[in-house]
């Protein structure tokens, strides 16, 4: 029997399967909160540093809610058609914060030059995907590359975890042992469990927390204080005037545009390791070279989309593939539900808001439990390689640590000088800051220039 076959008899819902309708909300639901807290906290950054008002903020988070829904369902629809939830890329975020410092008046003069560096940018992954160039590199990228770069998806995570959880640890860790409890205790017994460990672990923990609240335990300021302020103040509906280009007529500047390059080129690579990663999750088998190429062509797609709506770029969201390996759900109705429940939150602001109530820690604790899953579907990548040659193990091993080191190096020199132009030091700080993007140069250049055959390379098995 296939991979492929074995990996579909595994699965609670293949991708063709479609669940009855109270199950199939459910699941698009618990996809959505699970991406939730990475899609707001963009906006939230970026608005902060814009000075962004109350009303400047409900936007933009309204505006990144619907771009992600739309890309969703063309990734889903004319992409990988793989069951891959789009959101923002935090690898945007230097280029952005770049174009905020530069252009310091406040949102509306910010954000037509950040939407133009954004349209300009995607024709890059759409040129590359629908020209079917991209799809090549696939030929050059073996399980020794491809497992510690998915691996470095989920670990190159853990600060955004920490952070978010280490706000209160205590609720956090009620999150994570009632995530384990559901999914590795009781989803053996009672099916209920097992396909919604992760929306039940976030019910019960929100309600644990807004007990707490009401008993006056967590007070105003608490990272885990539960407070529905911002619900009253935001509006129930979006003005459709401001759907497209809600900030103005979109600026083109090359020097912006270029560092938004970077940032694409990281999303890209990243999207790269999702797409085997989400395949392994899935038991769909390895993804085809078309399937590479129409999904970074349905990515710049998206992206340029998200400039027109106000967003900030899309890309593959990897805590959404945990969550496919979690429950073994691989439906590609259930992405579809969660696509549409985006564009509805989006215009639904007051819904927005609600959700936004969801303290950090719960969502740390989250990050916890699916980010390492993450980490663990590499290494079950990098076992198609031969694990006992020294060449693959060291390659393997360097790759894995740089994608850690020049990270943390560039993020303790935010202002290294290294070539004294401004523009070609910025493309180099965000690819070096980001670490699946560093494995992935490392180990395309090492394992295709030091010698070592196919079958110790892991080449052998027929693309699925």
């Amino acid at each position: 029997m296939s991979e492929q076959m074995m990996g579909k008899k595994q699965m609670r819902y293949a991708l063709d399967d479609v669940p009855r309708p109270p199950a199939l909300v459910g699941l698009g639901l618990q996809h959505v909160l699970t991406m939730f807290g990475a899609t707001i906290a963009v906006p939230l950054l970026l608005g902060a540093a814009m000075d962004a008002s109350p009303g400047e903020q409900a936007l933009l988070v309204s505006s990144v809610m619907i771009a992600s829904g739309i890309a969703t369902f063309l990734q889903v629809r004319i992409g990988t058609r793989l069951p891959l939830i789009q959101g923002v890329s935090f690898a945007f975020l230097g280029p952005f914060f770049a174009i905020v410092a530069v252009r310091p008046e406040g949102v509306t003069d910010a954000m037509p030059a950040i939407a133009g560096a954004i349209m300009a940018g995607a024709l890059v992954p759409m040129i590359l995907g629908y020209s079917t160039l991209f799809g090549k590199v696939r030929n050059l990228v073996s399980p020794v590359v491809i497992g510690p770069v998915i691996a470095l998806i989920g670990l190159a995570l853990f600060d955004a975890a920490s952070d978010q959880a280490g706000a209160d640890w205590g609720l956090a860790s009620v999150t994570i042992a009632l995530g384990i409890l559901f999914n590795l205790v009781l989803a053996t017994k009672f099916r209920f469990f097992s396909l919604f460990p992760i929306l039940l672990a976030v019910i019960a923990s929100y309600a644990f927390a807004l007990a707490l609240t009401s008993a006056g335990v967590y007070g105003d300021g608490h990272a885990s204080a539960v407070s529905f302020d911002g619900v009253a103040d935001a509006p129930w509906l979006r003005d459709p005037s401001t759907l497209i280009f809600p900030w103005g007529t979109p600026e083109f500047v090359p020097g912006f545009i270029i560092g938004a390059l970077a940032g694409f080129l990281a999303s890209m690579i990243e999207s790269f390791g999702d797409y085997f990663a989400v395949g392994q999750a899935s038991g769909a088998g390895e993804p085809t070279e078309a399937q590479v190429n129409r999904g970074i062509g349905a990515e710049g797609l998206g992206s340029f989309i998200t400039g027109l709506l106000g967003g900030f770029s899309s890309t593959s969201y990897t805590e959404n593939i945990g969550l496919v390996g979690l429950t073994r759900v691989a439906s590609r109705a259930v992405v579809y539900v969660a696509a549409a429940a985006l564009v509805v939150i989006g215009l639904v602001t007051k819904a927005a808001a609600v959700i936004a109530t969801l303290p950090g820690p719960v969502v740390g604790g989250l990050y916890c439990l699916l980010f390492g899953l993450i980490a663990a579907i590499g290494i079950t990548q990098s076992t198609r390689a031969d694990l006992t040659s020294q060449r693959n193990l060291m390659i393997m091993g360097f790759i894995l640590f740089m994608g850690l080191v020049l990270p943390h190096y560039f993020a303790q020199n935010q202002d290294l000088v290294i070539t004294g132009v401004d523009t070609l030091d910025g493309i180099i700080h965000t690819i070096g800051s980001t670490g699946m993007a560093v494995a992935a140069i490392f180990g395309l250049v090492l394992d295709n220039v030091i010698p070592g055959t196919r079958e110790e390379r892991g080449l052998t098995t027929p693309p699925a």
